[in-house]
Order: structure tokens, then sequence, then C-alpha cells
């Protein structure tokens, strides 16, 4: 009987058992918890609408430097939006309006028309790459796509100065290496943060439609030209 009670309490025993103060205990009882949440890092439910409006014109503002001064880095893919490519667009196609859509002599694409051609162009140039195998996702693809009109619509803010001061063939010059060089630096900018992305053996495969998705571009704001005035 005694056997079988010592085995039925196993730890009886350690209830005796006392451990001296000189024996240091090793070991972490703590119960893990999450990172500690700083007062630095402030939630965007929480901050004014003031403060977040101008904290993605500020990202907005710095992904127009990048493409103006394009380098190799990641900021552009890492940080991706699409409020800089809408602007860009938006911009433009206002840009290329003269007033008269009702007229019979139009002097540039409708609004729909450049937003159709930037956006369109933009996804098939997207697809294309990632059926190459492109390792960046649609939507960064389409935010450097976007950004890097930059120098086409600013473009076309000179190419509108100049049209208003000279419309002979200085004027014509003029338009013409200013949205030449557009076009080169949009082309560049681009690659410039997409080559990296696609398998080396088919680079060239992914600047072509670049290329000309930009040539459509600057060719219709070297086309463009106010409209005539209305016939009585």
């Amino acid at each position: 009987m005694a056997a079988e009670e010592e085995a039925s309490r196993p730890f009886a025993g350690l209830s005796d058992v006392s451990i001296s103060e000189d024996i240091p205990v090793e070991g972490d009882i703590s119960v893990p918890v999450g990172p500690s949440r700083t007062d630095e890092e402030f939630s965007t439910l929480d901050e004014p609408v003031k403060e977040t409006i101008l904290r993605d014109l500020r990202a907005v503002g710095n992904k127009f430097i990048h493409v103006l001064y394009p380098r190799r880095s990641s900021a552009l893919l890492r940080d991706w939006d699409l409020w800089g490519p809408l602007l860009l667009c938006v911009t433009l196609a206002l840009l290329l309006q003269d007033g008269t859509a009702d007229s019979d002599h139009e002097g540039g694409p409708q609004f729909a028309e450049v937003f159709v051609i930037v956006w369109f162009g933009s996804i098939i140039i997207t697809l294309n790459s990632k059926l190459l195998g492109g390792t960046l996702s649609f939507f960064q693809s389409l935010c450097v796509l976007g950004y890097c009109i930059l120098p086409l619509t600013v473009a076309m803010v000179v190419c509108r100065i100049v049209l208003f001061g000279a419309s002979g063939t200085i004027g014509f010059v003029v338009r013409l290496v200013v949205v030449t060089a557009s076009f080169g630096w949009s082309t560049f900018a681009s690659t410039a943060f997409l080559s990296d992305s696609q398998p080396a053996n088919r680079r060239a495969l992914v600047v072509y439609p670049v290329f000309l998705f930009y040539f459509v571009i600057g060719w219709m704001v070297l086309t463009f030209s106010p409209s005539t005035e209305r016939q009585p």
C-alpha cells in the first residue's frame, strides 16, 4: 500500500525541497508582448486631415524629384501611389483641350481620348512586363509609368506658351526641341526604374512598348495647335 501511495503522488516530496538563496535562479518567465508603440508612431486615423493631405503632397513631390533626377532608387517603387499619375493625366488632358469641343475644327484630342491613351497604354505595358517575367507589381508599374509623364506635361506647358508668342517655323522648332528632350527624359526615367525588374535577355522587349507609349504622348503634344475660330 505504501508503494502504491508513493506511485500515485510522484511529486509529493518536492514540497520539502528548498532552494538556497546563494544559488542563482536562471530563466525568463516574462510574458512576450508586441512591440511597444511609441508616441512618435502616429496613426493616420488620429491625425488631422490637413496633416494627411500635406504628407501625401510631400510624398508626391518627392516622387516628382525622383523622376526629374532619375537614379536607381526603390523609393518610387516601395511607396507607390496613383495620385501623381492621376494629377498629371488630368493636367495633360486639360492642356490639350482648347475649349471648343463642339467645333468642327478641333485643335486637339478630347479629354476622354487622352485619359484612355494614358491609362490603357500603361495597363498594356504593365501586362507585357508581367508576361515577360517582371518582378514589379501591377500598381508599381502603373505608378512609374504615370509619374514619368511629368517631363511631357512640362513640355505641354512650354508648347502652349510658345504658341501664344510664335506660331511659325521658329515656334515649331522650339516645340520640337522641347518635346524631343522631354520624350527622351520620360523614356530614360521610366527605364531606369523598370529595367532592373526584368530579365536581362528580355529588357529590349519591355523598353520598346515604353518607347512607343511616350512617343504617342509626345506626338500629341507636338502636333497640338489651337483650333481656328468658328466660322459664322
